[in-house]
């Protein structure tokens, strides 16, 4: 077995046998990585809770000989402490390493999809503004190459006035070729400024009925594209 040292952000993880747990790591060289770490459930045991979720981590571990490395050594390097003690924030964050988790590949480096998660994570962490997750939605999707057109019609090419959005057509449309779910001219201005360079004037944004319809929107094309619902969601509604 060869041994490495990474760091990565905890995903989901689950028990195995009496005192183990299987975790899934999104790391910054080796993409995501699935580990055994032993012992780690006995209550002296040396990890303590820096592997729960959303931990993120500098690790040592061995490859194993299938798909499931040995987590050997982990030091902490932020817990964010809010996610963990705010149920409503820790839904958000859990939707945003559902998403994660759907669209990494096991053992296939992206260390931008890594900072952006960490970055993310930070931010909701420190000051949970709004749209926080939504912009973390938009900015994945179009690292993943499925960014929304937001500038032209996507039917006609039109520049406007574009008034409705559809995940099949790609993006927004205006009066003539309209379908899909209407969209307001501050809703598409908010997402053109998270996908321009303009995420942190984004994130200033206080309007109430904007900010809850870009993070209809963000929810609606991640749902589209996972093709089911975010289980996460389902948590986030009942807060």
């Amino acid at each position: 077995m060869s041994q490495y040292n990474d760091k990565g952000v905890v995903l989901r993880g689950w028990r195995l046998g009496e005192s183990d747990r299987i975790v899934v790591l999104l790391t910054a060289e080796h993409g995501k990585v699935r580990a055994v770490v032993k012992g780690v459930r006995k209550t002296k045991s040396k990890f303590g809770g820096r592997l729960e979720l959303t931990s993120h981590v500098a690790f040592q571990m061995f490859d194993g000989r299938g798909e499931l490395g040995i987590v050997t050594q982990a030091e902490t390097l932020d817990r964010f402490a809010n996610l963990r003690t705010d149920p409503n924030l820790f839904a958000n964050a859990s939707a945003m390493l559902e998403v994660v988790d759907h669209f990494a590949l096991d053992q296939v480096s992206d260390t931008r999809r890594y900072e952006m998660l960490v970055g993310a994570l930070k931010t909701l962490d420190s000051d949970p503004a709004p749209l926080v997750v939504p912009a973390f939605f938009l900015k994945l999707l179009t690292h993943e190459g499925l960014e929304p057109q937001l500038d032209r019609c996507t039917r006609c090419d039109s520049n406007g006035p574009l008034v409705s959005i559809d995940y099949h057509e790609g993006g927004v449309l205006c009066e003539k070729c309209r379908r899909g779910r209407a969209v307001s001219e501050g809703s598409v201005a908010v997402m053109r400024s998270i996908l321009g360079g303009g995420l942190s004037m984004a994130l200033a944004v206080k309007d109430e009925q904007v900010c809850a319809e870009v993070e209809s929107i963000a929810h609606e094309a991640i749902e589209f594209h996972l093709e089911r619902r975010l289980r996460s969601r389902k948590v986030i509604d009942q807060t």
